[in-house]
């Protein structure tokens, strides 16, 4: 019996775990929402169309797809990629890779898998640039922030969407009763704002230490580092990161890795 909490690709989550073996039980945990009156991205359109920014960082494709959408209709739809054409552009990961070839935007720089704050940090240290924008993405990065300006640069934060409770959290609520009762064999995470939302919703249960308890006696498989930063934040020490940050992978080696946990073997 597994619990995940993914929102966007529940249904292939779901069956992912099927089909190695599992029986899921998939809790929603976050919706993403864009700011649509975000005058922090105009500002920043606004200085990116002046020239004002040497490197601009892309964090997630759901936020480059985003900030996209929202500069839109007050700009012609062309001006933003031009612009990030004449820039060293950085894309931490597949996703906004994606979306800048969608927007045939050469990437300068692909930062490397886990892609952290360290990744990033180290991918872009040996490229000039003063100014650096970072399109943020629901929680502020603060660690690479830092870590940017501690190379030298100004750095300006972009914030493009924000991660809310979903609208019914009764799957959530479900959960956490299942979890306080030990009904799960293992829990996925596949990002670090689902342990917030999901101790946030235990908190106004009652439940949150609980909760905390429960799952420092699962098997805790954690998608990557940043999530397994969490998760230790609160105590809590997956029991595996898969080879690659990928939710395919996660599911598969978890469900592999405890199968040999539960067969004795090492």
């Amino acid at each position: 019996k597994v619990l995940a909490f993914e929102s966007r690709r529940s249904n292939e989550m779901a069956e992912l775990i099927r089909l190695n073996g599992g029986e899921p039980f998939v809790a929603p945990a976050l919706v993403e929402v864009p700011i649509e009156q975000n005058e922090e991205a105009f500002q920043f359109a606004e200085r990116l169309f002046r020239g004002e920014f040497d490197i601009v960082i892309f964090l997630t494709g759901v936020g480059a797809r985003f900030l996209h959408r929202i500069l839109s209709p007050r700009y012609p739809e062309t001006r933003f990629p031009e612009a990030l054409r004449r820039l060293i552009v950085v894309a931490r990961g597949p996703k906004p890779m994606a979306v800048m070839r969608e927007l045939e935007v050469p990437v300068t720089v692909a930062v490397p898998e886990p892609n952290t704050w360290r990744e990033i940090l180290s991918a872009v240290e040996s490229y000039p640039g003063q100014t650096v924008a970072v399109q943020e993405y629901g929680r502020r990065s603060q660690e690479l922030l830092d870590g940017l300006a501690a190379q030298g640069r100004t750095v300006t934060s972009v914030p493009v969407y924000q991660w809310q409770l979903p609208p019914d959290t009764s799957p959530l609520k479900e959960a956490i009763a299942k979890l306080t009762r030990k009904e799960f064999d293992a829990v996925l995470f596949t990002t670090s704002v689902q342990i917030d939302h999901l101790l946030q919703v235990a908190a106004q249960e009652g439940q949150e230490e609980r909760v905390l308890d429960a799952l420092r006696q699962t098997y805790v498989a954690s998608i990557g580092p940043t999530s397994t930063e969490a998760l230790r934040g609160h105590g809590i020490t997956p029991a595996l990161e898969p080879s690659h940050p990928k939710m395919g992978m996660l599911v598969r080696e978890a469900a592999e890795k405890y199968a040999r946990t539960k067969s004795g073997a090492l």
